[in-house]
């Protein structure tokens, strides 16, 4: 496990560099940058210093911890870093100026909410999988609300006149709407193949595919949300906040789905 300093430079490192492009973006004379500025390269280093502190907390002790604190720093890294390389391609920065102090925070989870046992059956088919598929599926679910916000706030700026400086830079709203539902297609397949992978990791350690925990109930009850989502958009054209609802209704059953669980074993119950 990292030390507390260590937890702390990494976070200071991403409130510094998001105060900092928030501090830019919010410039009246801020203008549209077709390039990744020094910002963005800059941003790798708090990234490849959590990727390792990640790496240790998890797999450094010669078995696997993965409690409350890490599970949310991992997928507010993964989802940080996803936009990092999306901003390549797409001008995101009033997105990553949002999520960073979230990622600062994050962070610091770890060291206040540390795994108290290590996993069991890591070694068993089809487990890796399943978890790595998890977090993924969280991932680019947590950057599809932040994604629909973010819509919503940017639609109803322009509605009411000119929108602050922090949006004047993002993509038109068709464009990051077609974004949108790409990342909840991709989020979906991954949910999809982590039910599955589960399934056959409950097949094989317990005799039975399907057992209905508090993880699995919600894990498919969100399923359901997001593949009804999907269904719409393809047969009735769902957008705007009605897909921004169903997004977010999603995402918060995910959450009750693992991190709720392991919140109340782990913190409550303190198992």
């Amino acid at each position: 496990m990292a030390s507390i300093l260590t937890y702390g430079i990494n976070a200071s490192l991403y409130a510094a560099l998001g105060a900092t492009l928030a501090r830019r973006l919010w410039r009246r004379d801020a203008s549209p940058d077709p390039s990744p500025g020094w910002l963005h390269f800059a941003l790798f280093v708090p990234l490849a210093l959590q990727g390792w502190i990640l790496y240790q907390d998890v797999l450094g002790q010669g078995a696997m911890y993965l409690g409350v604190g890490t599970a949310l720093a991992s997928i507010v890294w993964l989802s940080l870093l996803i936009y990092w390389g999306a901003n390549f391609f797409y001008r995101l920065d009033g997105l990553q100026a949002l999520v960073m102090p979230v990622a600062a925070v994050a962070a610091l989870m770890p060291a206040f909410l540390p795994a108290i046992k290590p996993l069991t059956h890591v070694d068993a088919p089809y487990f890796r999988i399943h978890l790595t598929l998890s977090i993924l599926a969280y991932s680019l679910f947590t950057i599809a609300s932040l994604h629909g916000l973010l819509m919503a706030v940017l639609e109803r700026s322009l509605h009411r006149g000119m929108p602050p400086a922090p949006l004047r830079n993002l993509p038109p709203l068709l464009t990051l709407e077609k974004l949108l539902f790409r990342i909840i297609f991709l989020g979906f397949v991954l949910l999809t193949a982590s039910l599955i992978t589960g399934m056959l990791f409950s097949a094989g350690l317990f005799g039975q595919a399907l057992v209905l925990t508090h993880k699995t109930v919600f894990g498919i009850l969100s399923w359901l949300i997001f593949g009804g989502l999907l269904a719409g958009r393809a047969l009735r054209g769902w957008r705007g906040r009605l897909a921004l609802r169903w997004t977010v209704a999603g995402f918060l059953t995910l959450v009750l789905a693992y991190i709720g669980s392991k919140f109340v074993v782990e913190i409550l119950l303190g198992r």
